[in-house]
C-alpha cells in the first residue's frame, strides 16, 4: 500500500498478475516505479493515484510479472561471443558448410583468417557429425577447394554446451601450415588426436579432443585469431540483450572472471548503467604454489575482494573462485594467459589440495568469500572451518550434483550456499545416473526439495546452456530427463519455489536480499513481464517462456517486437 502522498511515478504497470515474492507471498494487480526503485505495489486504484501526465503506463494485459530473474552461475559473457564468429547452424551436409565458407572467402581479404563457430546447431550442437548427410567432418582438402587463399578453422564447441565427447575442430591446409602442424607433429596431450590419412600419413585437418574444455586451440592451434577486447565488449553488450530477453536482470559469476573479461565489463559500466547487474567473483592466475607468496597476494587482494568487494549496484567484484584441478591439461591451457578464450576464467586458478586449504584458511581470516566445485569441496570447506569459521561468509558450492542427507546437514551447518547445474544433472545425464544409482540413489541427485527443507539457500543457474532461466526452472519443477522420464520427482519444487530460487535466492547469493529479488517498495525496480504464466501453464511450455518487457533499475532494457 502507498504510504502518504507521493509524487507521480515514472512508470506504472497495471492490469497485471504480480508475483511479488515478498514475505506475505502476495499477488498484486499493479505497481509504481519512481527513479530506479519500486515506489508502491497495490490495487489498480492505489497505483492509479500515482500516475501523472509524464507517467509511462504499461498495460500487462493480465500477464505474470515477476522480480527480475537472477542467474546464479551465468557465464553471460560467452553468449555474445557466439555472434562474433560466422555460424554454421543449419548446415546439413559438407556441401552446405563449403557454401558458407565460400561466401566468407569472397568477402574476406586473401590471406586473412576465416574462423567459424562449430558444426551443428546452438545451443547444444547435438548429433554431430551425424547431423550431416555424410556423417563426417569436412577435410582440409575440401575446405581448400572453396578457400585456397585463406587459412580456415572451424572451431570446436565449448564442451559443456553438450556434455558429450569428443570435441572436433577442422583446419584447412593454410591453417595447418601457419600452425606448423605436419605429419610429424605429436599431440601435446593424450586427450588430443591429430587425424592422419591412412594412405599418406598427412594430417586430414580434423583435430579431435577428449576433454570438455577446448585444448587444441590453446596449444597446436593457438595461432588462430583471438577474441579482442573490442570483441568482448561488443559480445558482452549483446549477451546482456539476450539475457534480458529471458527476463534476467542480474547475474552472479561464481566461476570467476579473468582480467580480460573484467575490462569489457568496466568499459560498458563507464558508459552507463548496465542492463544486467553483474556480481563477479575473481578468477586468480596463481603464479606459484608457494603458500607464503599466496598469503601475501591474498593480503593485498583482500583490500578489494573482502566483504562486498569493489564496485556499485551495477558492477561489483568480490570473493574468489578456487579449484584443485592442477592437471597437465590446465597447465597447457594456461600458457595462453592472460587470454582465456571461451572460458572467461583463468586455467591456473587451481592449487594442490593442501595448498588450496591453506589459501582458503587465509581467505576466511581476511573475509574473502570462496566459491568452488572441486571434488571433495565439502570436506575441504570443513577443514577450513575448523581453523577459521566460515558460517557467516556465505561460501558457495557451485554446480551441485549428488548430496546425501548427511551431506545436506553439513552444508547447512557450514552456512554454505549452493548453485544448480540442472541441464547436466537432470536433463543430459539423468538416465545415465538412474542406471548407475538406481531409483533410490537418484533421490540424492540435485536434491533441491531436501536442501530447501533443511534451510539451505539454493540459487538456480543456467551456466549459459542455454541462457534462459526458464530452462532450469522447468528442470526443477518437472525433473524430466532427456528421455522424458521424471528423475526423483519427490525432489521437485513448486513453481513458486522455483521462481524464488531464480530471483530472491540469487539476491541472497550476492548479499543483496535487502535491495533486490522481490517486488517491494524501496527495492531496485527490476522486473519482467512474461510471455506465459509460469505459475499455471502446462509443464511442456515452461522452458519456452520469454520476457515481453524487462526493466532494470527503472529503465526498460528490453521489449519484445
Amino acid at each position: 500500500m502507498p504510504q502518504g502522498p507521493c509524487p507521480a511515478a515514472d512508470i506504472v504497470v497495471r492490469n497485471a498478475k504480480i508475483a511479488t515474492l515478498d514475505p506475505s507471498g502476495r499477488i498484486a494487480p499493479a505497481l509504481a516505479i519512481s527513479g530506479d526503485r519500486f515506489a508502491a505495489v497495490g490495487s489498480e486504484a492505489e497505483i492509479g493515484a500515482l500516475t501523472g501526465p509524464a507517467t509511462r503506463q504499461i498495460d500487462a494485459k493480465g500477464r505474470l510479472v515477476v522480480p527480475g530473474l537472477i542467474d546464479g552461475h551465468a557465464h553471460m559473457d560467452r553468449e555474445g561471443l557466439k555472434d562474433q564468429l560466422p555460424s554454421l547452424a543449419g548446415c546439413r551436409s559438407i556441401a552446405d558448410i563449403l557454401a558458407r565458407i565460400s561466401d566468407l572467402a569472397r568477402t574476406t581479404p586473401k590471406g586473412e583468417w576465416i574462423v567459424t563457430m562449430p558444426v551443428g546447431d546452438p545451443p547444444f550442437f547435438q548429433g554431430v557429425p551425424h547431423n550431416l548427410k555424410e556423417s563426417r567432418f569436412p577435410t582440409r582438402q575440401e575446405l581448400d577447394s572453396v578457400a585456397p587463399d585463406h587459412p580456415v578453422y572451424i572451431r570446436a564447441i565449448w564442451g559443456h554446451w553438450r556434455n558429450t565427447l569428443p570435441l572436433v575442430s577442422v583446419a584447412n591446409t593454410r591453417a595447418l601450415q601457419l600452425a606448423g602442424i605436419t605429419r610429424n607433429t605429436l599431440p601435446p596431450a593424450p586427450a588430443i588426436q591429430i587425424d592422419k590419412d591412412p594412405s599418406t600419413g598427412e594430417p586430414t585437418g580434423v583435430l579431435t579432443e577428449f576433454t570438455f574444455k577446448p585444448l587444441v586451440e590453446k596449444t597446436i592451434m593457438s595461432v588462430i585469431p583471438r577474441f579482442t577486447l573490442d570483441d568482448r565488449i561488443a559480445g558482452l553488450a549483446r549477451s546482456m540483450q539476450v539475457y534480458n530477453s529471458f527476463g534476467t536482470t542480474s547475474v552472479f559469476e561464481g566461476h570467476g572472471i579473468a582480467s580480460e573479461v573484467l575490462a569489457a565489463y568496466q568499459d560498458l559500466r563507464a558508459k552507463g548503467p548496465l542492463a544486467v547487474r553483474s556480481s563477479l567473483m575473481f578468477s586468480p592466475a596463481w603464479p606459484t604454489t608457494d603458500i607464503d607468496t599466496i598469503r601475501d597476494m591474498l593480503a593485498d587482494w583482500g583490500r578489494w575482494l573482502s566483504g562486498r568487494g569493489m564496485g556499485d549496484e551495477y558492477l561489483r567484484m568480490f570473493g574468489l573462485f578456487t579449484e584443485s584441478d592442477c592437471s597437465d591439461e590446465n597447465r597447457l591451457r594456461a600458457l595462453c594467459g592472460p587470454y582465456t578464450g571461451w572460458a572467461g576464467f583463468n586455467f591456473d586458478a587451481g592449487l594442490p589440495e593442501d595448498i588450496m586449504v591453506e589459501m582458503m584458511v587465509e581467505a576466511a581470516r581476511l573475509g574473502i568469500r570462496i566459491g568452488s566445485f572441486s571434488p571433495r569441496i565439502l570436506d575441504l570447506y570443513a577443514k577450513v572451518d575448523r581453523r577459521a569459521p566460515i558460517a557467516e561468509q556465505r561460501w558457495v558450492i557451485e554446480h551441485i550434483g549428488v548430496f546425501t542427507p548427511d551431506e545436506i546437514k553439513r552444508v547447512r551447518d557450514l552456512g554454505l550456499l549452493v548453485q544448480t547445474y540442472s541441464a547436466k544433472w537432470i536433463e543430459q545425464n539423468g538416465e545415465q545416473l538412474r542406471a548407475q544409482l538406481g531409483e533410490t540413489g537418484v533421490e540424492n541427485v540435485l536434491p533441491l526439495r531436501s536442501l530447501i527443507d533443511a534451510g539451505v539457500h539454493v540459487s538456480l543457474a543456467t551456466d549459459n546452456v542455454p541462457p534462459s532461466l526458464m530452462v532450469p526452472i522447468s528442470h526443477v519443477v518437472t525433473r524430466r530427463t532427456a528421455a522424458g522420464r521424471p528423475l526423483a520427482p519427490s525432489q521437485a519444487l513448486s513453481r513458486m519455489e522455483a521462481l524464488a530460487t531464480a530471483s530472491r535466492e540469487g539476491a541472497y547469493l550476492s548479499f543483496e536480499e535487502d535491495v533486490k529479488g522481490t517486488i517491494e517498495p524501496g527495492k531496485y525496480a527490476d522486473l519482467a513481464i512474461l510471455s506465459d504464466d509460469l505459475l499455471t501453464c502446462p509443464d511442456d511450455d515452461i522452458a519456452a517462456i520469454r520476457s515481453l518487457t524487462t526493466i532494470t533499475g527503472g529503465r526498460v532494457v528490453y521489449e519484445a517486437e
